[in-house]
């Protein structure tokens, strides 16, 4: 119909710790427009709308035309960290107002005799009891005293809350009392948030419960504000669909979604890495590969099998430690399970009491950021290394956009480290890119290695700012043979955004031997969970869903979460289930346990739209390029610097092949090619670099991620 126009445009915006990142996709040429801007810590939507704008200069008309924007963001990370949430109570079971503190009664280091433990979101005067008990059946021991639960909100009232979480034992079997709490509490304070525990997290483990449903009623009211915000702010400048958001599970959802359970989209950025990963993994048919993502602040390594990525349920946020497990406080939503290491562009160098050189954890991130940024950074960091050895282009970073300043990342270096260690400059920046490796792969061949993996059978796929400079040091010394770097690797975590379906999902606890269940009943609950999780999807889009049992032997805490058929009550199904776990178990074990019984502990169902089509225009050119320039480029201890070629990526054309040492300068990010390595471009513009040769042969190198994990010399 004439003066209807067409929904062309897909746009994805990634904030991360230091960047912001846009991918635009012209769904009808495949045409690809990204853009890249330093994060304002304190107002990210600003960002947001000033990226936004920057585009709208060259394509005036992309908001009108938008299908879709998706959205990924760090600012329930941050609202927890800075601890800008809304004032928060906690209403539990009587007896219980204290399991925030106590949690599991674990020290996560027991050889720390000052260990910190995390500050809990609620003060203690504010963590009230109710007179109420379930029991893990389901059974009503003590129905609900109203009268404790209207005293409750009395003194909410009187503190000024903002935000209540209601989470009362064992509610995820019978919410009827949190369901009566939550009327109650809704009359008796209107204008307070509310957040109940069976609908954020209905599963078992209290501790782990109530404090997800804490952080779900701390950052409500800020993720709504921003969100509607942002919508707004796209609304009045042409947009006229829906936002969406990913959640930590790699699927998307809409806005309406992500403000009614914010702590879903805790980790939503590292999910659209995984996700653009997975993509092309299956685009090129690689698998298993390991996803390197480094960027500003830290990297993030995840194995993709069978194209999917596995997820857990412990992630944790506000560690006291940021690498130590157990110094934060729960959130038990699905998260993919990678590793993080504190390693990025930003991560700052120093010389520890030993007269050692130290990379990270910390960051500069992106205020002051980098001392070539040039706004007042003082501390050497891993991109003033990287651009001393002639590795980062100063006139070309964010395509000149953002010049860097060399004499300042140089003057950092010396001041810093060169003066403590007797290194020369070029020596010192060296020993950072080394050791920032050697911090990424040591990390790595653990988590490698506990995922029963061997690194010479893994393709390294390496996106991120800094991701393509570090690929091949670390590829080298893990062991991969191959390292892939995909179109726009510099914001591809905003492109894997459009890669990811619209999904969610939802479950129920059962906790039951698996032999005695009663599979009409399983039937049902599955018909109630694939319901739910319907509701949440956007109306009249195709759905597919997929329906999971988590099985484990009795007695056993973590359970396997196993695929299945649409259940039926044809009793031959437990035995199928029984096969598929052992198979599994064995798998990850090596050992079935023949005379324990196994017990379901839960069911899931995932319901997601189909996987988006992501046509991006293949590289044009159908000449061999040759180098735009020349520059010296530190090559290794051996050579030294040397005068090595460097091409620009866009001028690259399909089949071309470029022996290392060499630099791939892109607007977002810059390859570097090492010494006898081969680089090819395959026909979807991704670069393939086979590396000539390892730190290790590839047995030594499988070996020695085994022995570092079982702890062998």
């Amino acid at each position: 119909m004439l003066g209807i126009k067409m929904s062309r445009y897909r746009l994805g915006i990634d904030i991360g710790g230091t960047f912001t990142d846009f991918s635009l996709v012209d769904a009808i040429s495949g045409e690809v427009r990204v853009e890249k801007m330093l994060t304002s810590s304190s107002a990210p939507e600003k960002t947001v709308i000033q990226g936004v704008d920057l585009l709208s200069e060259t394509i005036p008309n992309m908001l009108t035309e938008a299908k879709e924007v998706i959205h990924a963001t760090t600012l329930i990370t941050n609202v927890i960290l800075e601890r800008k949430g809304s004032k928060t109570g906690l209403l539990t079971t009587e007896g219980f107002t204290d399991i925030l503190e106590i949690a599991r009664e674990v020290r996560y280091d027991i050889f720390d005799m000052f260990i910190r433990l995390p500050e809990p979101m609620v003060p203690r005067n504010l963590r009230l009891g109710a007179e109420e008990r379930i029991l893990a059946s389901g059974m009503v021991l003590n129905p609900l005293n109203e009268a404790s639960v209207r005293k409750a909100a009395e003194i909410f009232r009187e503190a000024d809350v903002e935000a209540v979480a209601v989470a009362f034992l064992h509610s995820y079997q019978n919410s009827s009392n949190e369901i009566r709490a939550g009327e109650i509490l809704k009359s008796e304070l209107p204008n307070v948030i509310l957040s109940l525990s069976h609908e954020v997290h209905p599963e078992p483990k209290e501790y782990e419960r109530t404090s997800t449903t804490v952080i779900d009623a701390y950052v409500k009211g800020i993720a709504e504000g921003y969100l509607d915000q942002l919508s707004e702010g796209l609304k009045s400048r042409g947009y006229r669909n829906r936002l969406f958001v990913m959640l930590s599970n790699g699927g998307t959802a809409t806005v309406e979604t992500a403000k009614s359970v914010p702590v879903q989209i805790v980790e939503s950025g590292p999910a659209a890495g995984v996700e653009a990963a997975s993509y092309f993994g299956r685009l090129m048919n690689i698998d298993p590969m390991l996803s390197f993502d480094m960027g500003g602040t830290t990297a993030k390594l995840c194995i993709i099998e069978n194209g999917r990525a596995a997820r857990t349920r412990t992630y944790e946020v506000d560690r006291v430690h940021r690498f130590k497990m157990g110094s934060g406080l729960p959130a038990a939503v699905p998260v993919y399970d990678l590793l993080e290491i504190g390693a990025g562009g930003g991560s700052i160098a120093r010389v520890n009491d030993l007269g050692l050189m130290q990379v990270g954890p910390d960051s500069s991130g992106s205020d002051p950021g980098p001392a070539s940024y040039g706004l007042n950074g003082q501390e050497p960091t891993v991109t003033d290394a990287d651009l001393l050895l002639g590795y980062l282009n100063p006139d070309y970073f964010l395509g000149g956009q953002m010049r860097l300043d060399r004499d300042a990342a140089e003057r950092a270096i010396r001041n810093t480290l060169s003066e403590k260690t007797g290194l020369t400059p070029i020596e010192a920046a060296a020993g950072v890119h080394e050791i920032v490796n050697e911090n990424m792969a040591s990390a790595a061949r653990v988590y490698v290695a506990e995922k029963g993996q061997a690194p010479s059978k893994l393709s390294l796929v390496a996106f991120g700012g800094a991701g393509p400079v570090h690929a091949l040091g670390l590829a080298r010394k893990l062991g991969c043979p191959k390292v892939i770097v995909p179109p726009f690797s510099g914001v591809m975590s905003s492109l894997g955004l459009l890669a990811a379906p619209v999904a969610f999902e939802r479950s129920r606890t059962i906790r039951q031997i698996l032999r005695n269940v009663d599979l009409t009943k399983i039937h049902e609950f599955y018909r109630e969970l694939e319901q739910e999780a319907r509701s949440l999807m956007p109306e009249g889009s195709e759905l597919l869903v997929r329906r999971t049992v988590d099985l484990r032997y009795s007695g056993q805490d973590y359970p396997l979460e196993i695929d299945i058929e649409e259940p039926t009550v044809n009793e031959k199904l437990k035995t199928d289930w029984e096969g598929s776990f052992e198979a599994e178990y064995n798998e990850l074990y090596g050992k079935v346990d023949d005379e324990n019984p196994i017990e379901l502990a839960s069911i899931r169902v995932y319901v997601s739209q189909p996987m988006p089509h992501l046509d991006i225009a293949k590289p044009t050119a159908t000449t061999d390029a040759e180098p735009k320039a020349v520059r010296d480029v530190y090559v290794s201890s051996e050579t030294g610097t040397a005068t090595v070629p460097v091409y620009e990526r866009t001028d690259l054309c399909i089949g071309q092949l470029i022996m290392g040492p060499a630099i791939v300068e892109e607007r977002e990010s810059t390859t570097v090619i090492g010494d006898g390595d081969k680089l090819t471009v395959n026909n979807r513009g991704c670069l393939e670099i086979d590396l000539a040769k390892s730190s290790t042969n590839t047995k030594e190198s499988d070996d020695q991620s085994i022995n570092s994990y079982i702890g062998e010399s």
